[in-house]
C-alpha cells in the first residue's frame, strides 16, 4: 500500500523524532517531502538508443539512432563509442549493430525461461510420482545439483554430508558417474575418495567401479540406505551430446517397495521430455 511521505514526515515530527536526511523543516516549519531519487540521463539515453538499434535490422548510422533515439548527434556519437567499447555495440560499415554483452543478456533471460519450465517440469514429476525430484548434472569434474523439488507430503533427502564428494554413496552421483569414461570415472573417485556413510555404503574404489561397469546406459540406477539411512533413491541417466546429467526421486524407506515402479516411471516420463531438462 502506497504510504504518503508527508503523513509520515508529520507522525515523526509530532512524537519528537529527528525528521531524516531529506526532510529538514522548511521555513514555515513543515515537513517536506523527500526528494525522489535522481535518475541518471546518460543512462536513460543510453538504453533509447539500445531501443533504436534495435528496431533497426540491418543495423544503423549515427545519424539514424539520433533521429529514431530523439538525442542530439554529439550525445549520440559519445554514447556509441562508450557502447561499443563495453561490447553493448558493434561497428561495421559505419553501421552499428547489438554486440556480445547484447547477446550475454539474451542468454541470460533465455536460461531464466528455461529454469522456470525445468521446475515446471519437475513439479509435474514431483505430483504424478509422489516422491522428491532432483535434477543435476556433472560439469568442470564435479557433482552440480542445478535444482529440487519437494513437498510437505514428498521430503527432500537432508544434504547431511556434501553431495559433491559423495558421488559414489548417492544414486545421482552414481548415475552421473556411470556416464563417464573409465579415466574420469578414477579421475572422480581419486580426489573425492569413497568413504562408508551408512552400513549400506562401499568405501572401496574397486567396488564402486565394478558397480559403474555393471550400469546400463539407459536405466535407473537404484540406491537404498547408502547415503542416508531411512531413504531410498533413483536416479535416470539424461545423455545428450557432451552433456551429462540425470533426473533423480527420493522416497522414505517405509516406501521403498514404490522405489522402482516410481523408478520405471520416471524413466518414461523423462524420456518424453528431456529435451527440456538438458541445460
Amino acid at each position: 500500500m502506497p504510504v504518503d511521505a508527508r503523513g509520515m514526515g508529520m507522525s515523526m515530527h509530532r512524537i519528537g523524532k529527528p525528521a531524516g536526511r531529506g526532510t529538514a523543516p522548511a521555513a514555515d516549519g513543515a515537513i517536506r517531502a523527500p526528494r525522489a531519487p535522481t535518475l541518471i540521463t546518460s543512462v536513460q539515453r543510453a538504453l533509447r538508443l539500445l531501443e533504436a538499434v534495435g528496431s533497426h535490422v540491418h543495423g544503423a548510422t549515427a545519424k539514424q539512432l539520433a533521429r529514431s533515439a530523439g538525442l542530439p548527434l554529439g550525445t549520440t556519437y559519445h554514447l556509441l563509442r562508450t557502447l561499443t567499447h563495453e561490447g553493448y555495440l558493434r561497428r561495421e560499415g559505419g553501421r552499428f549493430y547489438y554486440g556480445a554483452s547484447v547477446d550475454g543478456i539474451s542468454r541470460a533471460d533465455t536460461r531464466q525461461s528455461e529454469h522456470v519450465d525445468l521446475r515446471g517440469r519437475m513439479e509435474e514429476l514431483r505430483d504424478e510420482l509422489g516422491a522428491a525430484v532432483y535434477y543435476a548434472v556433472y560439469q568442470e569434474g564435479e557433482v552440480r545439483m542445478v535444482d529440487v523439488v519437494s513437498g510437505p507430503a514428498q521430503p527432500q533427502v537432508e544434504e547431511w554430508a556434501d553431495f559433491r564428494s559423495t558421488a559414489h554413496a548417492h544414486a545421482i552421483g552414481l548415475c552421473l558417474l556411470s556416464q563417464l569414461g573409465t579415466e574420469e570415472q578414477l579421475d572422480h573417485l581419486s580426489r573425492h575418495r569413497p568413504a562408508a556413510l551408512t552400513p549400506s555404503t562401499s568405501g572401496d574404489v574397486r567396488a564402486v567401479l565394478r558397480r559403474l561397469e555393471r550400469a546400463r546406459p539407459t536405466m535407473p540406477v537404484l540406491e537404498r540406505q547408502e547415503y542416508a539411512l531411512g531413504t531410498v533413491c533413483a536416479a535416470v541417466p539424461i545423455t545428450v551430446g557432451s552433456v551429462v546429467a540425470t533426473m533423480a526421486i527420493s522416497l522414505p524407506l517405509e516406501q521403498a517397495d514404490r522405489l522402482g515402479p516410481a523408478a520405471a516411471r520416471l524413466r518414461s516420463l523423462v524420456g518424453a521430455m528431456f529435451p527440456a531438462f538438458v541445460r
